[in-house]
């Protein structure tokens, strides 16, 4: 039953090429620019200096460090250029901090919580960047939280796993010089087809009753613990491997709203088209231009996009159109976790005065 109800996500919706020519694109660039624009507003203010006249700064207890992975704290006005932050680990400072940043995993349980009486107007910040299906115990946290932070658009602090940048902005002004320029690849024909790394194989997921279809009809390279090693003579990194290849497989392992995740970065970063599996394309499009990936929703069938990939192979000017648009953005993807700690301290500031309670946080998170 668990792989029946897998297979439903292979081939659904409508192709989206008829005759392998985009549908309505006029509207779907639109919408990418119009979303781009907002996201681009939003993400560009935590990553500039707070206005003198709010001199007062903040502390944000990081309650546990997320997976148990102690990491150095960041300096936020050397990295992100945020002022007005001080960052502890130190959980006796818990009664003097403005804020406490929790993440879901490290306390999924409900018993892992600050205790209580909490201290007065004292924010606690909801952190989470797994999707809803490997979200446990959600219900035990409502009416608790002040603000999300999470990668989906409608979190109070949202902060996705990468994002786009127009060239025409000074990338630098807007991130301290973290964003990567991308470049139409000089060459078009790659040594090698299809790749995919994977490192949490399970025969019940959706994406991988998809790879035993699609390597009925192409060869994937597969690599990760489920496959081949990463190639130590390259630096073992997903982003030097995929380099080699024209196509990526950028398969989540659920589909939910928004949850695009460091799959997509490392194939765009990397100048391979991707093939993605996770959210509606329509969601994709808030992130990406539409030409700049495949969705294996375009397609009626797997064998319909095995053979379409093998057509773009043979076309040098069919692939140029899904790499045109390289030249016109940089990618920028957020360094966990500091990015993350920091921009939610600037939230904090920017929240001040103000009273709210994250209500039906499970309902929303699954929505």
């Amino acid at each position: 039953m668990a792989c029946s109800r897998a297979l439903r996500f292979i081939p659904v919706g409508k192709v989206l090429f008829k005759l392998f020519i985009p549908r309505r694109p006029c509207v779907a660039v639109f919408d990418f620019l119009l979303l781009l624009g907002i996201c681009l507003l939003y993400l560009q203010q935590p990553l500039a200096l707070v206005p003198p006249e709010d001199t007062s700064p903040v502390t944000l207890l990081i309650w546990s460090h997320p997976f148990g992975h102690h990491c150095e704290l960041p300096d936020c006005l050397e990295l992100y250029r945020i002022g007005g932050c001080t960052l502890s680990d130190d959980r006796s400072s818990y009664p003097q901090a403005d804020a406490v940043i929790v993440h879901h995993r490290d306390v999924a349980t409900g018993t892992a919580l600050p205790a209580e009486p909490r201290p007065r107007a004292q924010k606690w910040i909801w952190m989470n960047y797994e999707s809803p299906t490997n979200t446990p115990g959600l219900w035990h946290f409502e009416d608790i939280f002040n603000l999300t932070l999470t990668y989906r658009t409608d979190s109070h602090i949202f902060l996705p796993y990468g994002y786009l940048v127009p060239r025409k902005l000074r990338a630098e002004g807007v991130l301290g010089g973290a964003a990567h320029p991308l470049r139409a690849p000089s060459r078009l024909l790659r040594p090698r087809l299809l790749a995919w790394v994977i490192s949490n194989w399970s025969e019940n997921n959706a994406r991988v009753a998809f790879y035993y279809q699609l390597r009925r009809y192409l060869p994937v390279d597969v690599f990760g613990r489920a496959g081949r090693p990463l190639p130590k003579e390259r630096g073992g990194g997903v982003v030097q491997l995929v380099r080699q290849y024209q196509f990526y497989l950028a398969l989540e392992n659920s589909q939910h709203t928004d949850y695009i995740t460091e799959k997509l970065w490392n194939s765009v970063l990397a100048g391979a088209v991707p093939v993605v599996l996770g959210p509606s394309r329509k969601n994709y499009e808030r992130f990406l231009p539409p030409e700049a990936f495949i969705h294996v929703d375009d397609f009626h069938t797997v064998r319909e996009l095995a053979r379409y990939l093998l057509m773009l192979r043979r076309s040098p000017g069919l692939l140029r159109h899904h790499l045109a648009w390289r030249g016109s953005y940089s990618v920028h993807q957020p360094t966990f976790w500091a990015e993350h700690y920091c921009t939610a301290c600037r939230a904090v500031r920017r929240a001040r005065g103000t009273t709210n309670v994250v209500q039906h946080l499970e309902r929303w998170f699954h929505s």
